[in-house]
C-alpha cells in the first residue's frame, strides 16, 4: 500500500502493540498499585490535582480519598477513558518502567515501519488514551529502547475524545498541516470515522492475532509489511 502524507498520526493498542499488553500487563498492574499510590502520594501538588480532577468528574467530596479512590477503581475495570485515571496510571506505571518492572511492547512489523516513515520524512505521531506521560514511558522503555526521537509529539483525550472529529482537527492544527495531509492509523473503526470526518486519511489495523476483524469502510491491513508513505 503506498500512501502519500507529510505526517502519520498512529494508535498505540492493537495498532502498534498488541492488546493484551495493556490489557494484560499495563491496567493490572496500575489498579493493584492505586490505593498504595495514591496513600503515598496525595500530598504531592500533580497527584492532589488528579485526585481534585476525579473528584470531579465522580461527582463526590475531593477531601473524601476512599470515594475518590473508589472511583478510580470503578473506571479502572471498566476501562473508561477518563483522563484523571489515564494520568494516574501514567504516574503508576512510571515506577515500573523506571524499575525495569515494564517494558513496552512494540509489534516488529509497526517498528519496522515507523523506522521506514521517519526515513522517508515523514512527521510521526501518537494518539492515544493513554496518557501522554504513559506514551512516553511506553516508547522510551520499549523492549527496543528508547524509540522517542522517532516522534514529533504526542496528543491524549486532554486534546478531546477519540471519538470526535473535533480532536483530530485540533490534533491537524497544532501539528500544523491540513487534515488530508495526515494519514491516521488505528484498529477502532469509530475512531477513524472520526478522524476521516475531520478530512484525515485512515487505515485500519485489523490484526487477526488481536481479533480485530476488518470493518471495510477503511482501507484495512493485517500489519504494517508492505505500507510505504510518500511526502
Amino acid at each position: 500500500m503506498k500512501l502519500y502524507a507529510a505526517c502519520a498520526l498512529i494508535d498505540i493498542e492493537g495498532t502498534i502493540g498488541s492488546i493484551a499488553f495493556v490489557r494484560d500487563v499495563l491496567f493490572p498492574y496500575a489498579a493493584a498499585r492505586i490505593d498504595r499510590f495514591v496513600a503515598e502520594h496525595a500530598g504531592e501538588p500533580p497527584v492532589r490535582a488528579v485526585l481534585d480532577d476525579a473528584a470531579g468528574e465522580a461527582g463526590v467530596d475531593p477531601q473524601d480519598t476512599g470515594a475518590v479512590v473508589a472511583a478510580l477503581h470503578a473506571w479502572s475495570a471498566a476501562d473508561a477513558k477518563v483522563t484523571p485515571l489515564k494520568t494516574l496510571q501514567g504516574m503508576i506505571w512510571v515506577e515500573g518502567f523506571e524499575a525495569g518492572e515494564i517494558r513496552g511492547d512494540i509489534y516488529a512489523d509497526a517498528l519496522a515501519a515507523l523506522r521506514r516513515f521517519h526515513e522517508a520524512g515523514v512527521r510521526l505521531y501518537v494518539y492515544s488514551s493513554g496518557s501522554i506521560a504513559a506514551q512516553k514511558l511506553v516508547f522510551g522503555h520499549s523492549i527496543e529502547g528508547n524509540l522517542i526521537p522517532l516522534f514529533g509529539g504526542f496528543f491524549d483525550t486532554t486534546i478531546g475524545p477519540k471519538l470526535e472529529a473535533s480532536s483530530y482537527e485540533r490534533i491537524a492544527e497544532q501539528i500544523g498541516e491540513p487534515p488530508a495531509r495526515i494519514v491516521f492509523f488505528s484498529d477502532n473503526p469509530a475512531e477513524l470515522d472520526a478522524a476521516r470526518t475531520a478530512g484525515m486519511q485512515t487505515v485500519q489495523l485489523a490484526r487477526p492475532e488481536d481479533g480485530v476483524a476488518a470493518a471495510f469502510a477503511h482501507a484495512a491491513v493485517a500489519n504494517f509489511d508492505g505500507i510505504e508513505i510518500g511526502v
